[in-house]
């Protein structure tokens, strides 16, 4: 971070300000912040353009929105429901759409706004992890960020269950039955929710709570997180991607004031107009098509939003008969309780606990400022696509009577796919990656120790063609040098033959296992010294002569 004086456009309003508030110093100090420039760092910024814009669209909406479920008859624009009874809550909903000016248009860039908002905060977790920019001292900020996510699923849930159209009853009707198959405390969770018996309640409560729960309490906590993950970020400084000015001491970039600003600003107005051509354009949503709730009907190919795809897909894979257990006079239903909780409990629990459990493995206790490139951490990296596909196909899944109209094959056959796929495919991902990552590697210590190819070939006396090399530009020959080769293995005994500390017991030799796993193909780059893969000293590759294929040396 630079020492010079701020400019006189900053000056004067740093002035302004420290006469009346005594601030300069703070504000000196933190508006020539440095930012990096890379384009991954945006995918987080559109996260926060995105929760800003639904904010904004909230609020545009409750101004119309009744949250009851009073019982009313439908006399609005929309001529195919006149006369349907219907709740207030749905009547309110169509009003919006077809009454308020720019109603539809705001329903509509908000719902895209939601699924940006999902997207872009799932997109920036696997850049942090594929890089590994969760490491000391980031992993509060890594947490911070796999809650925000979890908080937006029962943001997004409660949200398109508001209007009480046909498509959210069936979601709440599912939700109902998740709750009341946890057991112990789940028949209390769903009639706190719930107030009373599906669908309505005792009284209509439930509507209003979710109502409350999704413009107040879980946005207030939504906006806490995002403070908090600011702070943070702002405190402990922006990771980097390795360049020839980026170290742990030194951040190079941008300043935050005027050009990061200026850059941001932008980027949220691009943001802005993304979503307000998607809501202009591309219907989404269209709940006058699926009519009031009815708890008798349901309509063909129902499908939630795409993040909550993963337990639609979990419920549908799940086999049902013979898992209802009664233990202790309780009924245990394990094709809704093992959906629920498992698939997504080992995602989001072993994405929390995996900076902690990665630096007890490695033992690296550093402080990381420059991110690693994918390929450098083949098992972190394979063991995030063997995630992501398990994921993936969780998604899929939760569209298998889709998959079967479109691809005409039967509904059984794509289940029992899925139900094979779900254990089978993780694993052929993760060995995929990590061979994809060696590979990688492998051609990175080449482009070291030869060079690149030159596209000039030269003819040897006796005949032979070769390709001659050159050094690799300086930029990428400092990406590819950024890799740290593996550390060795500690010594499980000293110099007097005593254990070390960390390699007794049980919990010890798990250690050390997991250790070799980690860094047992490790494909080490270093530079060589002078006069070795530079310059004239190149080795100059054979592509063939009359005299048959030959190599030159040094």
């Amino acid at each position: 971070m630079s020492d010079a004086q701020a400019p006189k456009a900053v000056a004067g309003p740093l002035n302004f300000l420290d006469d009346r508030l005594g601030s300069t110093n703070f504000f000196q100090r933190n508006v020539k912040k440095v930012f990096p420039d890379h384009w991954s760092f945006m995918l987080g910024e559109i996260a926060l353009y995105s929760f800003i814009i639904l904010l904004l669209t909230g609020t545009f909406l409750t101004l119309w929105f009744h949250p009851s479920m009073e019982e009313v008859v439908y006399n609005g624009s929309y001529t195919k429901l006149k006369g349907v009874q219907m709740s207030e809550a749905y009547n309110s909903a169509l009003h919006i759409t077809f009454d308020v000016r720019g109603g539809l248009l705001m329903r509509q860039i908000h719902h895209w706004a939601a699924i940006l908002f999902m997207s872009s905060i799932l997109a920036h977790m696997l850049r942090v992890f594929f890089t590994g920019a969760y490491r000391k001292p980031r992993e509060l900020n890594w947490l911070i960020g796999i809650n925000m996510f979890i908080l937006g699923m029962l943001e997004g849930l409660f949200g398109y269950s508001l209007p009480d159209d046909l498509l959210s009853g069936t979601g709440l009707r599912i939700t109902q039955g998740v709750a009341e198959a946890i057991p112990l405390v789940g028949t209390y969770i769903y009639m706190f929710l719930f107030g009373g018996e599906f669908p309505a309640g005792d009284h209509g409560d439930l509507i209003p709570r979710l109502y409350s729960l999704h413009i107040l309490l879980i946005p207030g906590v939504i906006l806490g997180l995002v403070t908090a993950h600011m702070m943070i970020m702002w405190h402990q400084k922006h990771t980097a991607m390795p360049s020839k000015n980026q170290s742990n001491e030194q951040v190079y970039g941008y300043p935050f004031y005027p050009v990061f600003m200026a850059k941001t600003g932008a980027y949220f107005l691009f943001t802005f107009g993304v979503l307000a051509l998607l809501g202009a354009f591309a219907q989404i949503n269209p709940i006058w098509q699926f009519g009031p709730y009815d708890p008798g009907a349901i309509s063909a190919g129902s499908q939630p939003d795409w993040y909550m795809g993963v337990l639609e897909g979990a419920l549908r894979m799940m086999p049902g008969q013979g898992t209802e257990w009664v233990i202790a006079g309780h009924t245990i239903s394990l094709n809704v309780l093992i959906p629920a909780l498992v698939p997504l409990g080992i995602i989001f629990g072993g994405a929390m606990a995996w900076p902690f459990l990665e630096q007890w493995i490695t033992g690296d206790r550093r402080r990381h400022d420059i991110n690693d490139r994918p390929r450098n951490a083949p098992v972190r990296t394979g063991i995030g696509m063997a995630a992501v596909t398990f994921y993936g196909l969780m998604w899929l899944a939760g569209a298998n009577d889709v998959l079967a109209d479109k691809f005409h094959v039967s509904l059984f056959a794509t289940t029992w796919f899925f139900r094979f796929a779900i254990f089978i495919g993780p694993v052929l991902a993760y060995i995929v990656t990590k061979r994809i990552c060696l590979g990688l590697q492998r051609k990175d210590a080449d482009v070291i120790g030869h060079g690149v190819e030159a596209g000039i070939i030269v003819m040897a006396p006796d005949g032979g063609f070769s390709e001659k090399h050159e050094p690799a530009r300086e930029e990428e020959r400092i990406k590819i040098l950024s890799k740290e080769n593996a550390r060795p293995e500690a010594p499980a005994t000293d110099a007097n033959g005593i254990p070390a500390p960390s390699q007794k017991g049980p919990m010890g030799h798990l250690r050390s296992r997991l250790q070799r796993a980690a860094t047992f193909d490790d494909i080490p780059i270093e530079e060589h010294g002078e006069g070795h893969g530079h310059g004239e000293g190149h080795d100059d590759h054979a592509v063939g002569s009359g005299s048959g294929p030959k190599q030159l040396g040094h």
